[in-house]
């Protein structure tokens, strides 16, 4: 029987019920919601899917130890009691990210020091050498986390921040995270059913995540490393075969709209679709919103407007009110979901929501508004449509909690996002290095024969822009779908020659 380990998916605050969904459908165990955070027992296998599969987990932890401390000394000594030659030795580097939320630990950094001087003590006691410590890309990724007195040390197995995909060439000002983006789309619960709308789609993140979500393509697909990879366990045959695995893809007969006014945005969202391989999906358009008319299909909007804070408007209140005076008359008969972060200007809008999500984009402390649009008067609506719950049903959108766990123990409360750093590429992780990408996996699928083994390839230097997909070299990972007709799902069969591209 496979060895099962606790992990730790963080995530941002809010999400947690749909990261809690994610994991179930993913088949983990022993699932409990904390606070930015959700634990669950899974075994290497399921750690390699948590972090290629899921779509709203910031990183994903292996804690080896747990303990209590009620000051350094105390921390020190637990570190060193550590057997530190299962995880790392002499030749390789560590870097240690600390979270701490104490009154007897006030500042993360000593903690850090800490746990270094434990890690470094222990190597120079027992071979006289030590490991190198290196802040940027370093072997191995450690992560200590202190509530008051309770301490968790765990391996991270992420490295970057999962939000970090891949796909991103550019980026408008104040681009939207695509972990919060994709968290955004589960909780409205569109899976692809019928087209999507983003009227204010800036650098294109919710489009692009949305036809990701639709096609059922996982994210990991764009990255070119992972932390676990430089484990002394790591099982790269294992690996393989989830990344190569496309058997859960689906068809998408609907299509993805994204508008905005600024060509520059639409330019850039452009780069960032194609390098994605989603030309196919995803429609963009240079359209301000007030030109917005009926569609005439079935959609969905999901947009994110400015708030005023980052992005900066001339007539703020006077744009959300323009976006209520549109749905209004434009998008009858269909839903849409806004995120903000001001009541005034959820105010302007003119419209009663239907639900209210709270959500934290960066530091700031937004709402996530369902609108339905109905025709004719509202009362009409409701006769007409009594045998339906109208009212807000939160459980549709984020289940229940079954079992409530604060992360790591109690914490002091506290308003401000402590792990919106996660969503900002601050963390020193993983090195990235020229290896697979996905880069055509799946262009070409008329020529593929069952029985014969897709070779692993590797994710292509977009910015580099070579056309050929041979093994190592890199190609753009963009042009992997386009101008497919046929989507269909193959018989693969595995060699166990497997190469590994060296740093």
């Amino acid at each position: 029987m496979k060895e099962e380990f606790e992990l730790i998916a963080k995530t941002f605050q809010g999400l947690e019920e749909v990261l809690a969904k994610e994991l179930t459908e993913l088949g983990a165990s022993n699932i409990e919601i904390g606070r930015r955070m959700v634990a669950f027992t899974g075994d290497k296998e399921m750690m390699y899917k948590a972090n290629f599969c899921l779509r709203t987990a910031i990183r994903i932890l292996k804690p080896i130890k747990h303990f209590e401390a009620k000051n350094a000394d105390e921390v020190y000594e637990a570190i060193k009691a550590i057997a530190w030659e299962d995880f790392l030795d002499k030749d390789k580097s560590f870097a240690i990210d600390a979270v701490v939320f104490s009154n007897e630990f006030r500042h993360s950094k000593f903690v850090a020091y800490k746990v270094k001087d434990a890690i470094v003590d222990y190597f120079r006691e027992k071979t006289g050498d030590r490991p190198s410590v290196r802040i940027n890309h370093p072997d191995v990724a450690l992560n200590i986390h202190i509530a008051e007195d309770k301490c968790t040390l765990s391996l991270d197995s992420s490295g970057e921040s999962l939000h970090r995909r891949g796909y991103r060439q550019e980026a408008v000002e104040a681009p939207l995270n695509e972990v919060l983006a994709a968290g955004m789309i589960l909780m409205t619960g569109w899976k692809g059913e019928c087209d999507l709308i983003d009227p204010m789609c800036g650098s294109g993140t919710i489009p692009i995540e949305a036809a990701l979500i639709a096609r059922n393509i996982a994210p990991g697909v764009f990255r070119k490393e992972f932390a676990f990879e430089k484990w002394n366990d790591f099982d790269q045959e294992l690996f393989d075969r989830i990344y190569n695995d496309d058997s859960q893809e689906r068809e998408f007969t609907h299509r993805i709209f994204g508008y905005d006014n600024n060509p520059k945005a639409n330019e850039i969202a452009t780069h960032n679709v194609k390098a994605a391989g989603l030309s196919k999906e995803i429609i963009l358009k240079i359209q301000p919103f007030q030109q917005f008319e009926q569609p005439k299909e079935k959609s969905l909007i999901i947009t994110n407007p400015p708030y005023g804070e980052r992005i900066s408007t001339n007539d703020l209140l006077g744009l959300y009110q323009m976006i209520g005076e549109r749905l209004k008359h434009s998008f009858t008969g269909n839903d849409a979901w806004i995120l903000s972060y001001r009541e005034e200007c959820f105010d302007q809008i003119g419209l009663k929501p239907s639900i209210k999500i709270p959500l934290f984009n960066g530091a700031l402390e937004c709402e996530f508004r369902k609108y339905q649009l109905f025709d004719g008067k509202y009362k009409e609506f409701r006769s007409e449509n009594a045998d339906q719950e109208f009212k807000p049903n939160r459980e549709e959108t984020r289940p229940r909690r079954n079992t409530e766990r604060v992360e790591y123990g109690e914490r002091r409360e506290r308003r401000s996002f402590d792990d919106r750093r996660e969503g900002r590429g601050e963390y020193k992780g993983g090195e990235r290095r020229e290896r697979r990408g996905f880069d055509d996996r799946r262009e070409g699928r008329g020529e593929f024969k069952g029985g014969e083994r897709r070779e692993r390839r590797y994710f292509d230097d977009k910015r580099e822009g070579r056309g050929d997909s041979r093994r190592g070299e890199r190609r753009n990972f963009g042009d992997r779908r386009e101008g497919r007709d046929d989507f269909k799902s193959r018989p693969r069969k595995f060699d166990d020659n497997k190469e590994k591209t060296e740093e």
